[in-house]
């Protein structure tokens, strides 16, 4: 059960939060306003505000929830220590370990919130912001491919020469077939391929050979309708398109990807590790901020502030470099995820015992 020192620490924790969120998204609105004002004048208004603020706004706040986190607990905590209520907390005789216990419950609060919103919420909901942004913002879709050539199945290798994604149509197609010696079986090749939905092709000009008992059958015709495992999200990959998918979406890709031997799936990863990384930051950043404010210092409020901005920005800038190694193929995405963590959970345990001293 809580008690009402538990109630009182969680109240201002998550309300300082919420009004940290508050204030910095009020910010970034008139900046993001400013920036791209004759983008927002060509769009619908309507357009702006639900396609695009409704959406964008919960993306931001959550990108950057251990930063809110931090500043939360820097800032309220602060302002116990100066107004002498953690003094007046610990002579009762309470420990600095039992002080922390209603800190983490609110940070994990905040981590089961982000994790729901990154994982399930926020996917969804980016699909109608990045499509605002394609459509009146800037292009970042992919609607171009060449020299395409992926694993459609196992022992099948499809080859198209290029991919028009605004006629969904593919040039010079092939699709061969190989048995478990490696050993061809059987090839199509046609003119063009025409995308329908899901896995639904359709083959125009097309010559199937089949190799069997050392003969090779031969079929033609003009247009044919089949199906083949594959569609053209799995190779037209732009920048964003790892923020439209949900973590089980995410993970099904990853996988499809990697047993079709796409090579350029790095920012899925990265953003798979991220949402998980994202949500343990929230009790490293928490424990850090608490001991770092818990006592009352010459400098003020202001001072323990500054101290807890630099850090919060450190922790960011450093994953922003560690993810930057994984993307360029120079670690993998997990080490990258959670070497900053690592480091500040560090850091968070050297602090935690300066301060319960």
């Amino acid at each position: 059960m809580f008690k009402i020192l538990d109630r009182y620490i969680i109240r201002k924790f998550l309300g300082t939060y919420i009004f940290a969120i508050i204030l910095l998204l009020a910010i970034v609105v008139m900046f993001d306003i400013n920036e791209k004002f004759d983008s927002f004048v060509k769009a619908p208004l309507k357009a702006t505000i639900f396609d695009y603020f409704l959406n964008f706004l919960p993306y931001f706040a959550n990108q950057f929830s251990p930063l809110f986190t931090f500043i939360a607990v820097i800032f309220f905590t602060s302002k116990l220590a100066q107004d002498s209520e953690i003094i007046a907390m610990l002579s009762t005789g309470m420990s600095f370990r039992r002080l922390l216990r209603p800190y983490l419950v609110g940070a994990t609060v905040i981590a089961a919130a982000t994790f729901v919103l990154s994982a399930y919420v926020i996917p969804p909901a980016n699909v109608k912001r990045i499509n605002y942004q394609n459509t009146y913002v800037k292009n970042k879709r992919v609607d171009y491919g060449s020299n395409i050539m992926l694993m459609v199945a196992p022992g099948q290798i499809a080859y198209m020469n290029r991919y028009d994604n605004l006629s969904k149509t593919g040039y010079k197609f092939s699709l061969e077939s190989f048995d478990e010696n490696k050993r061809l079986t059987s090839r199509l090749t046609a003119q063009s391929i025409r995308w329908d939905t899901l896995y639904s092709w359709t083959v125009r000009d097309y010559v199937i050979r089949d190799f069997r008992d050392n003969r090779e059958y031969i079929d033609k015709g003009r247009s044919l309708d089949t199906t083949i495992a594959f569609e053209p999200r799995d190779f037209l990959i732009s920048v964003v398109d790892h923020e439209k998918m949900t973590s089980p979406e995410l993970s099904e890709y990853i996988r499809r990807q990697k047993g079709r031997g796409v090579a350029n799936i790095q920012s899925f990863e990265v953003e798979q590790e991220r949402r998980y990384a994202m949500t343990a930051a929230a009790f490293i950043l928490t424990i850090i901020g608490m001991s770092l404010s818990v006592k009352k210092v010459k400098g003020g409020m202001g001072l323990n502030i500054g101290i807890g901005l630099v850090l919060s920005f450190s922790y960011i800038l450093f994953m922003t470099i560690t993810q930057t190694f994984a993307l360029s193929g120079l670690t993998s995405a997990f080490v990258a995820m959670w070497i900053p963590n690592i480091l500040y959970a560090i850091i968070a345990i050297i602090l935690y015992r300066r301060a319960s001293v």
